[in-house]
Formats: structure tokens, C-alpha cells, sequence
């Protein structure tokens, strides 16, 4: 990549998983070579000084959202990586998914290849993946702590409650009265997640659809639906307990059951770096072991 001034990259990490330190170098020290600007998240950089004793002297720390860069590295699992979309929000910096953790749907770059990862982007030898957004409102309001999921946003009930009825309108017209432990609002990136383990079905990025995935339904004819990713979903909830639980992309919020939920596509897509030869139905078969013998 030809460029007069230096990248910058901002970097994001597990602060749970010990053996990153020689990941960390191994990028640190490929950037350097690069002459990049790096600046890391200030409780991923506490964790590397103070617990791996890392020295990191010529690097930029931020906190919150706090930060611009040319890209995003995520070191971690898919969920380091999607706390690291919620932060970027709607700035539409590409995120750089290193996987650390076990299964790395999203997180596809092996600690193994950060090197070549890193020379591809120099080189513009990368593709850039669109994954399609969603966000809830709470009363007409967006909520201001990470509204913004790229996996999926679920009602839930809390704790042991009993079940939750949920009355389901998708664009004005009301669809069923979802007797449940929850309902799952999934997009297609967030298909292979939480809405696979209810029973959902595995959607291909990029096709523009959204699909709610009943949690543990009272009826046995409850099954996912698919709609339209430019539909307005809303929900009113009604809970013994007169409370419930709204998770965007696993992070949970409490909620008083008078409040009425709108889930909509969010208006700027999260930019995924994929290397040139990544294909999704080969990593969705790795993924899922798709044809791999049990007996072996």
C-alpha cells in the first residue's frame, strides 16, 4: 500500500488469555518494521505491562472509543472481536480478526500467519468483508452504551424466571405472541452464533436478511423466521418478574417490561479484513467439522 503518511493501528486483546505475549511481539515487532503508528486499548495494555510484563514504550494508549485508526487488530476469540466492532461503532475502521481462542468465525487470522497478514496489508493484498449491523431502540431511543450488535440482539428473561411473552410486530404487522425464555433478532454474520445453538439456520453473509430465532419456546411450532435485514422489528415484553434482559451481542442490559423494543438495521456496516484466499464455506465446514468422522 502507497502511502506518504504512516498506518495507524489500534489494537484490542483478551485481557483473560496469558499466552498472547509472544502474539503481541510477534505483531508489534512486524509493525515496527512497517514504521506504523500503534496505539492499544488501555485495559489490554494495563494487562500486557502489569501481568505479562511486556515493555511497550513506543506505543499510544486510549480508553473507550476514544481512538482513530486506519485499522483495527482484535486479539482473541469472536468475542474480543465483537466488543471491538461495539467500540468502533459507525467510524468504519476495518477490524483484524486474530484468533486466539477456539472456534474464530469471525476472528480468522492464526497467531501463526499474523506476519503475513500484516505484509499483506502493506502490500493491499486483503479483502474487505461488509457485515450488516443491527440496533435497538428503547422508547424511540438508541441506547447510548453499545447499541450496536453485528452478531445478534436477544430479549431474554432473567435468572430463574418463569417464561416471557413477547408480542412480535415486523413492520407494523404483528407476526405472534412468542411465549419463551427469549427471542433472538440474529443477522447473518451472527447466524453461525447464539440463534445456531437455539435451532436457527446458518445464513450466508451478505444476503441481506435477518432471522428471529425463538429461545426455548412454549410451542412446538414456534420456529425461526426469516425476513427482510431493511424490516422494523418491535417487541413489547411482559414478565412475571416486570423485568427482562435486552443482550446486544451478549452484552446485557436490564429493562422494565413497559418498555417497547424497535430492532432495525444499523445505518454503517462493520468492515471485516479477510486474507485474499479465505472462503466462507470452507471455513464454515472446518468450523462446524462438516464431514469429519466422529470415530477419528
Amino acid at each position: 500500500m502507497n502511502t506518504s503518511t504512516p498506518l495507524t493501528f489500534a489494537i484490542f486483546g483478551n485481557e483473560y488469555q496469558i499466552h498472547k505475549s509472544a502474539s503481541i511481539s510477534k505483531i508489534l515487532g512486524c509493525l515496527e518494521k512497517h514504521e506504523a503508528d500503534v496505539c492499544i486499548d488501555k485495559a489490554f495494555y494495563d494487562f500486557l505491562v502489569k501481568r505479562q510484563l511486556i515493555d511497550l514504550p513506543d506505543v499510544r494508549v486510549f480508553s473507550d472509543s476514544q481512538f482513530d485508526a486506519d485499522f483495527v487488530i482484535s486479539m482473541g476469540g469472536d468475542g474480543t472481536l465483537l466488543k471491538a466492532a461495539s467500540r468502533v461503532g459507525d467510524k468504519q475502521i476495518p477490524i483484524i480478526g486474530v484468533n486466539m481462542g477456539r472456534l474464530g468465525f469471525l476472528a480468522g487470522v492464526m497467531p501463526c500467519d499474523i506476519e503475513d497478514m500484516v505484509n499483506d496489508i502493506f502490500n493491499g493484498e486483503y479483502v474487505l468483508d461488509r457485515h450488516a449491523a443491527i440496533q435497538v431502540e428503547v422508547e424511540g431511543t438508541i441506547l447510548r452504551e453499545n447499541p450496536l450488535a453485528l452478531n445478534d440482539i436477544a430479549v431474554l428473561k432473567r435468572d430463574n424466571a418463569s417464561m416471557i411473552s413477547i408480542r412480535t410486530c415486523v413492520n407494523g404487522e404483528f407476526l405472534t405472541n412468542y411465549l419463551a425464555d427469549g427471542l433472538i433478532v440474529a443477522t447473518p454474520t451472527g447466524s453461525t452464533a447464539y440463534s445456531l445453538s437455539n435451532g436457527g439456520p446458518v445464513i450466508v453473509p451478505q444476503t441481506g436478511i435477518l432471522c428471529l430465532t425463538p429461545v426455548a419456546p412454549h410451542s412446538l411450532n414456534a420456529r425461526p423466521v426469516i425476513i427482510s435485514d431493511d424490516s422494523v422489528i418491535s417487541l413489547e415484553v411482559e414478565s412475571r418478574s416486570h423485568n427482562f434482559l435486552v443482550a446486544i451481542d451478549g452484552r446485557s442490559e436490564k429493562l422494565a417490561d413497559d418498555m417497547r423494543l424497535t430492532i432495525r438495521k444499523a445505518p454503517t456496516d462493520i468492515l471485516i479484513v479477510k486474507r485474499k484466499e479465505s472462503r466462507y464455506f470452507s471455513t464454515l465446514r472446518k468450523k462446524l467439522m462438516w464431514g469429519a468422522d466422529p470415530r477419528r
